[in-house]
Parts: C-alpha cells; sequence; structure tokens
C-alpha cells in the first residue's frame, strides 16, 4: 500500500530537481495551522467582551438558538445527501478500467470536503451569534470598540475557511501522493510528481464536497433570511407602521437568524467552495513540480498576509461611512500588498532550479497580480453601484419621489448597468492571463483573487453581527445612541456585503473557468471538439444559458412561498394576541412559531434547485457526449455571471437607497411617501441579493466540479452512452416530480384567505393552482378586485390573473 522510494524528489524524468513533496505540502499545513491559532486568539479577546445583561442577552439566546436548529436541522438532511453522492461517484469511478482503485478515494476525499466546509460554517455562526449581543454592549461606549467586536467576529468566519480549506487540501495530497496505486489510466506512476497529479485528480472529490454543502448552505440559508425579512418588513413596517427590529414583530428573530444562517455560514460556505476549487484547478492544470506547488504557496502566504491585514482594521469615534469603509479597505489593502511581495518570493523558489524556466515563474507572479488587483477592481465597481455614497444608489432613491414602481425601474436599470465593469475586468483578466501562461495562467490567477480571502471575508461576514447588533438594541430598547452607533455599522455592512457578493462573483468565474479548462484536460478534449460550427454544442451552450434562470426563479419563487407563510402568521399573531401591536407591558409575540416555519420553508425548498445543478450535467455528459457538457457548462458560466451581478447588485443598491433615506434623512426621511417606495424597493432586492444572485456562484462552480469529478466517465463520441443519460434525466425528472408534489404542492399557502376578520375568504376553486396563469381562487378565468384594509393602511389589488394577491 505505501512504496518507498530511493529519493523524495519531484521528478520529470530526472533525479536532480530540488523541490519535494514535504516542500509542496508542510507551507500550506502550517498556514491552516496559523490561522487556526488566531482563531484562538480572537476567540479569547471576543469571549473577553463584556455581553451586558437583562433583555438583550436573552435576544441573543434565542437568535443563537434558532440558528443552532436551523443548522442542526440542515446539516442532517446534507448528511443523507453527502452519502449519496459518496456512493453514486465511486460506483461510477470504480467500474471504469482507467479509474480502478480511484473511486473510494474520490469518495473519502469528497467526505472530508463537505466535512470541513460545513465545520468552517458552523464555527462562524456560533461566533457571529456570539459577538452581536457583545457588539450592541460596546456600541453602548463607543463605535470603534463595536468595530473590532464585529470585525473579530467576521475574521473568525474567514480564518476559519481559509485554515480548514488549504490544511485539509494539502493534508489530503500528501496523504493520497504516498498511497498511490502503481498505474493510473494506464501509465505507470513512477514518479513523485506523477503521484501528486494522481492526488490532485482524487481531491476533486474535496471540491465537489465542498460545492455540495455550499450549494445547499446558501439556496436554504437565502430563502430563510429572506422569508424571514420580507415577512418582518411587509407586516411591521409597511402595515402596521411600526419601526425595523421592532419588539412587538415576531418575525424579528428569525430575520436576525436568517442573517447568521444566510450571510455567515452560507457566505463561508461559498467561498471556501471557490478557494479549495482555484487551488485544485491550478493544480490540475499544472505540467511540473513547480506548478504544482505554487497554488499552494501563494494560499499559505495569503494567510499570513491576512492575519497582518486583520490586525490594523480601526476607526476613531464619530467616524462617517467613508471614514468606516476606509478603516476596512486598509486592512485588505495591507494584506494585498503584502500578498504581492510573498508571491514574488514563492514564484522565485519555486522556479529557482535549472529544470524549470525563470520566464516562466514571473509570468505566473504577473498573473497572480492581475488576479488581486481584478478582485479589488470588481471590488471597487460593486460600491460604486451599491453605496447611496455614489450617485447610482442616490439616483434610486430620487426615483422615490415618483412613486413605487419607478424606484423597481431604475434598480433594475441600475443592476444591469452594473455587469458592464465586471465583465470588461473578467474578459481582461481571462485574456491576459491565458496569453501568459494559457490555462494555468487564469487558474494561478483565481488563487492570487482569493489569497487575501482571510481579511476579505471578515469584511464581509461582518456585516450581518452589526446587522444583528443593531436588531439587539431596537428589540431591547438600548438608548438612541446606541442604535445610532449600530445603525452606521449596519450600513457600512451592507456596503461591504454588496462588495463581498461582488468579489465572490467575480472568484466564482475565475474558479469555474479553471475547473472547466481542468475538465477539457481530464476528459481529454481540445479546441475541435468544442467547434461553434458543432451543432450539438451550440444547442447545449444555450440550454447552458438558460439554467441559470430557471434556478433563479426557483429560488426566489421558494422566497415568495416562504415569506407568504411568515406574514401570515405575523399577521396571525397581531390579530389574535391582545395588545401586541398596542405594545402593551408584559406582552410579548411566540417568535418561536416564525422561527420554526422559516426552517421548516426553506429546508424543503433548497430540494428541488439541488437536483437541477446535481444531475444536469451528469445527464447531459451521459446523454450527449463530454463536448456537449462542455457546451452547457460555457452557456452557464457566462449568463449565471450576467444574472448573478445584475441580481446581487440592484438588490443592494435597493438595500441602500432605504438606508440613505432613513440614516442621512433625504427627502424627508423615514415615514415619507419616498421612504415607504425605497421599502418596496428593498423588499423586492432582497432574495435578489441575498438568495438567487449569490446561489448562481455556486451553481456554475457546482457543475464544473462535478463534470471535473466524474469526466472519466463520458465519452467524446456523441450519444455514445445515450442510454445511461436518459436513466439520470429519468431520475432527475421523477425526482424533481416528487419534489413538486409533497414540497411545492403541500406547501402552497392559501393567500386569499387568511381567517375571518382579516380578509374576505373566497371560496377555492378545486384544482386551483398559483402557477397556473389561467386558474384563479375563484374560478378559472376569473378577474376580481380586492379591497383589504389593514391598520393605517388601504391596500387597492387590481384585477389580476393566476399569481395570487396576499395584500
Amino acid at each position: 500500500f505505501f512504496r518507498t522510494q530511493d529519493t523524495m524528489t519531484w521528478r520529470t524524468g530526472t533525479d536532480n530537481d530540488m523541490f519535494t513533496l514535504w516542500e509542496t505540502c508542510v507551507p500550506p499545513l502550517a498556514a491552516g495551522g496559523l490561522a487556526l491559532v488566531f482563531i484562538v486568539f480572537l476567540l479569547f479577546s471576543i469571549l473577553k467582551a463584556p455581553s451586558g445583561f437583562g433583555h438583550q442577552v436573552e435576544i441573543a439566546w434565542e437568535i443563537q438558538r434558532g440558528s443552532i436548529a436551523f443548522l442542526n436541522t440542515e446539516y442532517i438532511f446534507l448528511a443523507g445527501f453527502v452519502c449519496l453522492a459518496i456512493a453514486f461517484v465511486v460506483a461510477v469511478l470504480e467500474t471504469q478500467d482507467c479509474c480502478k482503485g480511484t473511486g473510494w478515494r474520490t469518495g473519502v476525499s469528497l467526505a472530508v470536503g463537505a466535512i470541513l466546509s460545513a465545520i468552517a460554517g458552523y464555527a462562524g455562526m456560533m461566533v457571529a451569534t456570539t459577538c452581536n449581543v457583545k457588539t450592541t454592549e460596546a456600541a453602548k461606549y463607543s463605535l470603534n470598540g463595536a468595530l473590532k467586536i464585529a470585525f473579530k467576529g467576521g475574521a473568525v468566519m474567514g480564518f476559519a475557511v481559509v485554515g480548514l480549506g488549504i490544511a485539509g487540501l494539502s493534508g489530503m495530497l500528501w496523504i493520497w501522493a504516498v498511497t498511490t496505486p502503481q498505474s493510473y489510466q494506464g501509465k505507470m506512476i513512477n514518479t513523485e510528481y506523477l503521484e501528486a497529479k494522481y492526488a490532485i485528480d482524487v481531491l476533486a472529490g474535496f471540491g465537489f464536497g465542498a460545492s455540495t454543502i455550499a450549494l445547499f448552505a446558501r439556496v436554504a440559508g437565502g430563502i430563510y433570511t429572506k422569508a424571514a425579512d420580507v415577512g418582518a418588513d411587509l407586516v411591521g413596517k409597511v402595515e402596521s407602521n411600526i419601526p425595523e427590529d421592532d419588539p412587538r414583530n415576531p418575525a424579528v428573530v428569525a430575520d436576525n437568524v436568517g442573517d447568521n444562517v444566510g450571510d455567515v455560514a452560507g457566505m463561508g460556505a461559498d467561498l471556501f467552495e471557490s478557494y479549495v476549487g482555484s487551488i485544485i484547478a491550478s493544480a490540475t492544470l499544472s505540467s511540473n513540480g513547480a506548478q504544482l506547488a505554487l497554488p499552494f504557496w501563494v494560499a499559505a502566504f495569503g494567510v499570513l498576509a491576512a492575519v497582518i491585514g486583520s490586525l490594523v482594521v480601526r476607526t476613531k469615534e464619530g467616524a462617517s461611512q467613508k471614514q468606516l469603509l476606509h478603516s476596512l479597505h486598509f486592512g485588505t489593502l495591507v494584506a494585498s500588498v503584502l500578498v504581492i511581495g510573498f508571491s514574488a518570493f514563492c514564484c522565485w523558489y519555486t522556479h529557482a532550479s535549472d529544470l524549470y524556466s525563470d520566464v516562466d515563474g514571473w509570468k505566473a507572479f504577473a498573473c497572480i497580480c492581475i488576479g488581486l488587483v481584478a478582485g479589488i477592481l470588481i471590488g471597487q465597481m460593486t460600491e460604486v453601484f451599491t453605496s447611496y455614497g455614489y450617485a447610482p444608489t442616490a439616483s434610486i432613491a430620487k426615483a422615490g419621489i415618483l412613486g413605487h414602481a419607478p424606484v423597481i425601474i431604475q434598480g433594475l436599470g441600475i443592476g444591469m448597468l452594473s455587469c458592464v465593469p465586471p465583465t470588461l475586468i473578467i474578459v481582461a483578466t481571462l485574456l491576459a492571463c491565458n496569453a501568459l501562461l494559457s490555462s494555468y495562467g487564469i487558474a494561478i490567477a483565481a488563487v492570487g483573487m482569493l489569497s487575501t480571502l482571510g481579511v476579505t471575508l471578515a469584511t464581509d461576514a461582518y456585516g450581518p453581527i452589526a446587522d444583528n447588533a443593531g436588531g439587539i438594541a431596537e428589540m431591547a430598547e438600548c438608548p438612541k445612541e446606541v442604535r445610532e452607533r449600530t445603525d452606521a455599522l449596519d450600513a457600512l455592512g451592507n456596503t461591504t456585503a454588496a462588495t463581498g457578493k461582488g468579489f465572490a462573483i467575480g472568484s466564482a468565474v475565475l474558479t469555474s473557468v479553471a475547473l472547466l479548462a481542468s475538465y477539457f484536460e481530464r476528459a481529454n478534449l481540445n479546441a475541435t471538439d468544442l467547434s461553434l460550427l458543432d451543432p450539438i454544442v451550440v444547442s447545449f451552450t444555450i440550454v447552458g444559458a438558460m439554467l441559470p434562470f430557471m434556478f433563479a426563479a426557483l429560488t426566489m419563487l421558494s422566497v415568495q412561498k416562504a415569506a407568504a407563510a411568515i406574514i401570515q402568521e405575523v399577521r396571525r399573531q397581531f390579530r389574535e394576541i391582545p395588545g401586541l401591536l398596542d405594545g402593551q407591558p408584559g406582552v410579548k409575540p411566540e417568535i418561536e412559531k416564525c422561527v420554526r416555519i422559516s426552517t421548516k420553508s426553506s429546508i424543503g425548498e433548497m430540494v428541488a434547485p439541488g437536483i437541477l445543478a446535481v444531475f444536469t450535467p451528469i445527464g447531459v455528459g451521459l446523454l450527449v457526449g463530454s463536448p456537449a457538457l462542455g457546451g452547457l457548462l460555457v452557456g452557464t458560466i457566462g449568463s449565471g455571471f450576467m444574472l448573478a451581478v445584475k441580481m446581487s447588485n440592484a438588490g443592494g443598491a435597493w438595500d441602500n437607497a432605504k438606508k440613505y433615506i432613513e440614516i442621512e434623512k433625504a427627502f424627508g426621511g423615514k415615514g415619507t411617501d419616498v421612504h415607504k417606495a425605497t421599502v418596496t424597493g428593498d423588499t423586492v432586492g432582497d432574495p435578489f441579493k441575498d438568495t438567487s444572485g449569490p446561489a448562481l456562484n455556486i451553481l456554475i462552480k457546482l457543475m464544473s466540479i462535478i463534470s471535473l469529478t466524474v469526466a472519466p466517465i463520458f465519452r467524446a463520441k456523441a450519444w455514445d452512452t445515450w442510454w445511461w443519460g436518459l436513466i439520470v434525466f429519468g431520475v432527475e425528472f421523477l425526482l424533481l416530480a416528487l419534489a413538486y408534489i409533497f414540497i411545492w404542492r403541500r406547501g402552497h399557502i392559501d393567500l386569499g384567505a387568511e381567517s375571518a376578520g382579516a380578509v374576505p375568504k373566497p371560496e377555492i376553486y378545486p384544482g386551483y393552482d398559483i402557477m397556473s396563469p389561467y386558474s384563479t381562487p375563484y374560478g378559472p378565468n376569473v378577474s376580481p378586485s380586492l379591497s383589504f384594509n389593514y391598520p393605517g393602511n388601504m391596500y387597492q389589488a387590481p384585477p389580476m390573473y393566476g399569481y395570487a394577491n396576499y395584500f
């Protein structure tokens, strides 16, 4: 099982190469250890900070309890799915003559990747739900103290991702490199470089496992947080005219739980996937030992740079939003400058042997710098389109003068326009890196972009902590200056979150392109196999371009369904609990019911998108062949990128247009018609920016990594294994049908009939289906006009077909 060799050197036909397996694996293992030690240091600092006492501690405990309950339920479900994925991968690879002994290794890698991704997300969530009340308490005394606590909580998430990711990858690389079989795919494995290349092929399973957790964490967490958020805002702020995060609102705690499970655990799993995927793709595309080791070294030194960058984040009391933003940017800038210097050393050292070209080393350094700069530029452009300090977002607030519809129209236009800069940046990056080092240059650029992930993710995960802190301050009725400080941090968090989403999208595209190139190599495809003159390739490129829209539609509709259940529950409590809406002393909402509804809805609703993402690439590859699957992936990456940018930036701009009015008192401030119009825009934008948009990142990466993992089972000749493809698609359609029957239809809420005294209870027409344009709750093709009266508001529902209006 273990084979000894005369020398422990990389060999590409000779034995005088200076680079060893130890030199490849020890730096990333040490970096993983450094990240975990730094996490312990941060935890000691966080735990020493006071949490306060009284009602704010009780609220924080409810938020943490709800977050734990959701992740426990989600991970139990995912454990079964991961086991099925492992069984499938082992079965299909072990039955291939060229992959004997590879299947079980890939299965083990898949399990490790899934477990480490889940641990990173869970740890980040636990620390975030500990820091929220500590941030509230710190805000009673200073803005700087609150910023430090919130940022340290986000840093735990960032360094958990990079620490577990780099340590897990390098550890598995070492294990599989020293336990390789004697031959693989008909070739003898007689050099240590070939051992490592074999290990990297096996590590595709590691990325598959990380992608699986990321998909469901992002989708389920996004549905949870936005269903609760939409329900809380519509019934609380719009209908009942009570403040945001008001303790009378039963959905407020569920909203705060969603921030942690969606924006902390979900984002962490998303970027964990990108982080390990970029390293796997680079190593797969390497042509010698130096190129294989370089991504591990760059990522390792990136951890050190991120630690230093995170230590310089601080601000002064009374700082403006721009000064707060500068504080966070300064930490990222310091880390980026350090990474450039460290990367120069890595490229020089790994290519110092006479066997390698110094020129290739410096070309790789140029690609790393290009990727790093591209990430910074994408983040800056995202900030321009989503921060209310710039004209695009301010124009959305100004559109509110004309009413609700202009806010929606302006936001959609800004979202579409925001696609232009990231597209040009990504295209320039791809062309430049391809000219320097072909596909490997693109892959190593993705590593460079993600090298400072520890501090970059910290600035993103900081946002939900600050948001929770503001919610706790409001619910605990803290002094006004506390809420003002947390509002300043929250507004900054909205901008950093939008910037983080832009960064995540950019890194996802580079990683997906690199994984696509890795798939071509492992499937033995070349440029002629993907000819644009081939109607099969073109046809499935179009199909691939459609998939992100279908995926986004499923997640958007899921948010609407889950939000409908929350809306009904909040209305019921306001109506049936005496004194709740009036704020009578001692009357408390039944918050656990909203938490339970959000948990149940989001777990069920993640099934259909997951089935679509996992089964489709396998079915296409088996049905039509590997070139058609390549076309499918190209189409998915292209349209998924555009749609993700548009949805994320439009949602972020709508959110900050509302914040602009609330914080800067623009156009009359809170309570005005302009403010109500921007609240509508924010409500529409919530699932855009926190559910569908971010989930598209994972869709394009997951489809690419699945294709790479099982590439040996696909054939280049079209229709060669069509019967297996039909079986896979048959299983996919069957599972989607079962999901529709047992989750979608059973989960439908009677939106037209809440209860007596709330809205008129119509007679439900037999066979009524909310998705049918020819079916209404009143019968086929009936177009009622309803008028519903709620406290302080009058809603007029216009004539409509199909989609039930629950206002």
